[in-house]
Parts: C-alpha cells; sequence; structure tokens
C-alpha cells in the first residue's frame, strides 16, 4: 500500500484492542524508525520513551486527563520528550554531535533568549510526532497523538530531570467497536483548495 493510501487509512483510535498484543518485532522497528527521524540542523532534541509496562502505563494513564481509557487500553504508549536543561543538553552536544554542527548549535542558542530556543528545540519534537503517526499506519497499527497529558506529572513518573515530556502517542489495533474507524467516521478535512496553494 502506497503512502497515500496509508494516509487516507489512517484514523485516531478513540478506543483499543486491550487484548491484541502488537508483534515485538513492529516495537523495534517503530524504535529504529523514530530514531531515524530529521530535525533542524539534526540537532535531535528529544527523548522516545517506550512504555509496555502495564503498571506504569497505568499511572501515566492517570495523569492524562481525557485519554486514561485509551492510555490503559493500547499496547503500548510512546512519550516524546524534549532536552529541558539547557546545561544538560549542552554537554550532550558538546560530546556527541560533530564540530560542524555542534557549531551551528551554539551559534543559534548564542542568537537566541532561552525560552525562544525552547521552543525551537519543542518544534522538532513535533516533527518526530507525525513520522510516529505515519510509521504507525505503515506498521499495520493504529495510533492516537494526545497532548491531554499532566507534564510535570509525567516528568515525575518516569523519572526524568534533563527532559520535559511534551505529548505522547497511544500505539495498539483499534477496537472494533470505535465510533472513529473510518468505515464509521469517515476522514474530514477542510476543502483542499482552501490549505493548498499552487503557485
Amino acid at each position: 500500500m502506497n503512502i497515500l493510501e496509508l494516509m487516507k487509512k489512517r484514523y485516531s483510535a478513540k478506543k483499543y484492542n486491550a487484548e491484541k498484543p502488537i508483534p515485538q518485532e513492529k516495537i523495534e522497528a517503530l524504535k529504529e524508525i523514530l530514531y531515524l527521524t530529521p530535525s533542524s540542523i539534526n540537532i535531535q532534541p528529544w527523548k522516545f520513551t517506550f512504555i509496555q509496562n502495564s503498571e506504569i502505563k497505568a499511572k501515566l494513564a492517570s495523569v492524562s486527563m481525557h485519554n486514561t481509557d485509551k492510555i490503559n487500553q493500547a499496547q503500548l504508549l510512546v512519550v516524546f520528550s524534549v532536552a529541558d536543561d539547557l546545561d544538560a543538553f549542552q554537554e550532550i552536544v558538546d560530546t556527541e554531535l560533530p564540530e560542524a554542527r555542534r557549531n551551528w548549535y551554539n551559534q543559534i542558542k548564542a542568537s537566541k533568549p532561552e525560552a525562544d530556543l525552547k521552543i525551537w528545540l519543542s518544534q522538532q519534537v513535533y516533527i518526530a510526532l507525525g513520522v510516529g503517526l505515519t510509521a504507525s499506519i505503515a506498521l499495520g497499527l493504529d495510533s492516537t497523538a494526545m497532548e491531554g497529558i499532566e507534564s510535570d506529572k509525567y516528568k515525575t513518573i518516569l523519572d526524568m530531570s534533563a527532559y520535559k515530556p511534551l505529548f505522547a502517542m497511544a500505539v495498539g489495533y483499534g477496537s472494533e467497536d470505535d465510533f472513529n474507524r473510518i468505515e464509521v467516521t469517515p476522514k474530514s478535512r477542510r476543502l483542499q483548495e482552501s490549505v493548498i496553494e499552487s503557485i
């Protein structure tokens, strides 16, 4: 199935089949795909936390606002976090990035207030979310993007110090009685000519 057909098929699952496990090779493939996500100047300011442990998943579900049921039902939760401690991230830049990229990042850092730099880093993580959603359907999995999480509580549960959780993605197999399945609720988009301009 080509990418266009996959995107026509993709939907945001609202209810998951809690009994159907995801083959581990698909989870490993999703890890590799997210690892390969592009970012501006290849800065990679992120951490992707894959959670299959049902107890940890339940704790996170309890601080996920209207997403509690989806997280408890889904076989996998991926938490997308951004580098939040800029001193700690600078150590990563200094030790893991080649000189040209390190210099480029340092120039950007010097030219922006800290708040703006953090916004720019966070924007990179949204690229990874788009990759993750597309990769999920390509792997035959359903997914749901979720900004509705209590970030500080996620940070505590996951024992993060240098990173800040921004959002999460539930992954699994949509339930047959999910009201949001394409067959039940057809995909809805604004008119193409109102969002795409050709010059």
